[in-house]
């Protein structure tokens, strides 16, 4: 979709456009893992659920294994794209691919040999052991594949191929859709032949991955990209978060199947029952989670879009639509799970297996009271998604561990102690509500902070305010130490040379770039101690601005321009420090710092300034090589400075 569609066309169009893909790419994630829920239910019954049950924390932590590489790679693309550097580009994916093969060898490899251990560790009772060994053993031989294509699949979505991306998982589980029944019925494998009907289906996902590798939109592969460098450290700190959602779900699968096993054998339906019944009703559920996931993921630049921009009329309709669709979802699956649960939970068991009324009986007990008020989890899920798309990286995490981390898990554990097996599904609905209340006050708070004042929306605004007749040609790049005076010097050179300076009037250009409000990127620059998704995305809108800009003379401060232009023609590399007397001095007099603060507050910026620099250029952010001059200002006095400065820039020829 173009900018102006965003910013003009009816809402409703712009989230059907944006939401239809995403629902299907996640919904295809979705059924891939149901489907040989469902053949085995039927084919082996009651313990051939359990073992896949059993077996699927593994797959989760493959999952989480692929986000890190695969996601971290395509931040990375993404980044060096924007940047303009394809060279490292390249690399960064080389490196990737060939780390998520060596990774996922190491993982299918480890599996292997502790897959005995694991399976207990995961819930597994003595009569479901042998079927998850066996079914276990051939899903750790497709490993390889799965971890390679789920993390490939990223890397080409960000390559701008999210079509041939969502091919590969669409393949695979046709595949695998097509070869359940066959192996299973016709050749009587059992739980063999689903886990083979699935390790094929990732195969052949797999081979359509490799195939991408020569097609490539933004790059063209070479086979020294291949080695392992240091742009790896990168791309693992870029994919961090979505390894850390995929082991928060991780723990509270494995601690909901170990309730099920130390508690179900305490009660008249053994430890089987529930157990496959969790895992039943957990890949049922999954059916609703992608379908809110999807529209609210598709929601994102809509919502990021018309923030920046300042269009906050347009971001509330998108929120009131997109709530009220996402709640209408939530509320058809709870009619579907609370009155009419047996119809969608007996398609995963046959009539004839000796569990079967216990195991319906149990699951519809599980199913009306687990997810009871399950509609106000939409909520919840797409708060989260939304308050990522304004910025609140921290709010929108404490929203996403809310309800599994700090709400479920532990209300889990306590209720199970004291009631038995049902005090753990109780907790579902506790925890619902009680997330329910904690996401509406931080949503509420969010929705009302917006308002109709609007921001900058054209970069030709602020240039066209500071528009003179310049007396260089050149552009000019200040890297400062904090309290050394850099930001008043660029200010007075400005003036003496008539060219504009850009700082502060950076944050709400890269504001309309982003998707982020201004604040917020304020917020980011004077906290760079971590970084996420959303910085390098802050990095790359000023980036682009700052090339932008400096296609006239102008003065830019900090955030790396000498390195983001170093290969502009008619660029002065400057940088500005001060001895520490004279930093503490400024920063006491100017920035009201307590003096007895000072120094602590001058070395923690300088060090942030620092890491920020190595970490988006590689380089030293005080090397005399980085820069044309360096001057120390308490030398000369601010003045002084201004005046060689601008004696330099008036003498020196093009």
């Amino acid at each position: 979709m173009k900018q102006l569609d965003l910013g003009n066309e009816k809402i409703g169009k712009l989230l059907l456009s944006f939401s239809i893909p995403c629902v299907i790419s996640m919904l295809i994630n979705s059924v891939y893992n149901i489907v040989d829920q469902i053949f085995i239910g039927k084919g082996v019954g009651t313990i051939g659920n359990a073992a896949t049950n059993v077996i699927f924390p593994f797959v989760i932590f493959c999952n989480a294994v692929a986000g890190l590489i695969g996601n971290g790679s395509a931040a990375n693309l993404s980044l060096r794209l924007g940047e303009g550097k394809k060279e490292e580009s390249r690399k960064s994916v080389g490196s990737s691919i060939t780390l998520l093969i060596l990774v996922s060898l190491v993982v299918a490899l480890l599996g292997e040999l502790f897959l005995p251990w694991l399976l207990y560790a995961f819930g597994c009772t003595k009569n479901v052991y042998s079927a998850a060994l066996s079914y276990g053993r051939i899903i750790l031989l497709g490993v390889p594949f799965m971890i390679i294509y789920s993390g490939m699949s990223s890397i080409i979505r960000a390559d701008g191929a999210p079509t041939y991306s969502m091919i590969c998982l669409v393949v695979g589980a046709i595949i695998n859709l097509i070869l359940d029944p066959i192996f299973i019925f016709s050749f009587h494998l059992g739980v063999k032949g689903g886990a083979l009907a699935t390790i094929i289906g990732q195969a052949v996902s797999f081979l359509f991955t490799i195939f991408y590798l020569n097609k490539f939109k933004t790059i063209a592969l070479r086979k020294e990209d291949f080695k392992l460098n240091r742009s790896i450290l990168k791309t693992l700190s870029l994919g961090l978060s979505s390894f850390i959602t995929q082991i928060t779900i991780l723990a509270l699968f494995v601690v909901m199947n170990n309730i099920m096993t130390i508690y179900g054998a305490s009660s008249r339906f053994g430890s089987d029952v529930p157990l496959s019944v969790y895992g039943v009703i957990s890949k049922i559920n999954s059916l609703y989670v992608s379908s809110v996931l999807g529209i609210a993921i598709g929601a994102q630049p809509i919502i990021g879009f018309n923030y920046g921009a300042g269009n906050y009329e347009r971001v509330k309709e998108t929120l009131k639509k997109l709530m009220i669709v996402a709640f209408l979802i939530g509320l058809f699956f709870n009619i579907m799970f609370v009155f009419f649960p047996e119809l969608v939970i007996s398609i995963f068991i046959r009539k004839s297996d000796p569990n079967y009324k216990l195991f319906m009986e149990f699951a519809i007990d599980y199913s009306k009271i687990f997810l009871l008020v399950c509609s106000l989890n939409a909520f919840e899920m797409t708060s989260s998604i939304v308050i990522q798309s304004l910025g609140k990286v921290k709010k929108a995490t404490l929203v996403s561990f809310t309800r599994q981390i700090i709400l479920f898990i532990p209300l889990a554990l306590l209720l199970s102690h004291f009631i038995g097996l049902y005090g753990a599904i109780y907790a579902g609905p506790i925890a619902d509500f009680l997330c329910f209340l904690v996401v509406i006050f931080i949503f509420g708070s969010e929705y009302r902070s917006l308002s109709g004042r609007k921001d900058v929306k054209e970069v030709e605004w602020i240039k066209e305010q500071k528009r003179e007749v310049p007396r260089t040609s050149y552009v000019i790049t200040i890297a400062r130490e904090y309290g050394s005076g850099g930001h008043y010097i660029g200010e007075l050179l400005a003036k003496e040379l008539h060219i504009p300076c850009y700082d502060r009037e950076l944050i709400h250009l890269a504001s309309i770039k982003s998707g982020f409000t201004p604040t917020y990127i304020e917020e980011k620059e004077e906290t760079r101690n971590s970084y996420y998704e959303n910085d390098n995305a802050i990095f790359i809108a000023e980036s682009s601005v700052i090339k932008e800009i400096s296609k006239d003379p102008c003065i830019i401060i900090g955030r790396c321009g000498n390195a983001v232009l170093e290969k502009k023609k008619n660029l002065y590399r400057i940088f500005l420090y001060s001895s520490e007397e004279d930093k503490i001095n400024r920063v006491t007099k100017y920035y009201h710092v307590p003096k007895n603060k000072a120094k602590e507050v001058i070395e923690k910026k300088n060090r942030e300034r620092a890491k920020y620099y190595q970490y988006y250029t590689d380089k030293k952010w005080n090397d005399i090589n980085n820069y044309d001059i360096m001057i120390q200002v308490d030398v000369l006095g601010i003045e002084k400075t201004v005046e060689l400065l601008k004696t330099i820039l008036q003498t020196k020829k093009d």
